[in-house]
């Protein structure tokens, strides 16, 4: 039987530490879905079709990787496409108590959902997609050197697509 997990997030931009998180989990399964979540009542800086396209960008050298978008629950998902397990990205303390909130919750809606925490490497813990949009918003991407700081935080080939993308 197939090894599939499931990645999840709004990926509001896909950073350096995600891929990270996507090529270690993509070698512990057999199959990986990077998941976009879509959510209507929230504000993201780049469209859902732009999200999708960076993270097929980032993620297009990795055989067993999948993107793909849901509105709906994540354990929805997983019951759709046959995956077991749920894999989390942690950076500090303060993720390990929301996502094991986050993890009993999925565990009571599907029994068969496990989910697995990998720790961030330590270049990406100060890695966020908060700290991106920030970056994007006061105009990183303008100039060489502000592109070769931004490739500190998302993968260099994205560049160019959240540029035109927000």
């Amino acid at each position: 039987m197939k090894k599939i997990a499931v990645f999840a997030g709004s990926f509001d931009p896909f950073t350096l530490g995600h891929l990270d998180i996507v090529k270690r989990a993509a070698a512990l399964f057999d199959e990986l879905y990077v998941l976009l979540a879509v959510n209507a009542s929230k504000k993201y800086l780049l469209t859902e079709s732009a999200r999708v396209e960076i993270v097929k960008t980032a993620v297009k050298g990795i055989p067993n990787v999948k993107v793909d978008c849901f509105d709906g629950l994540t354990v929805d998902f997983m019951q759709c496409v046959g995956a077991k397990f749920l894999v989390r990205g942690i950076r500090g303390s303060a993720d390990v108590e929301y996502e094991q909130t986050v993890a009993w919750n999925n565990k009571v809606l599907y029994p068969e959902c496990e989910t697995i925490f990998l720790s961030s490497a330590p270049e990406h813990l100060n890695v966020s997609s908060t700290v991106v949009r920030e970056l994007l918003k006061v105009g990183i991407a303008k100039t060489k050197q502000g592109c070769a700081k931004l490739a500190k935080y998302v993968p260099a080939e994205t560049i160019p697509l959240l540029t035109t993308n927000h």
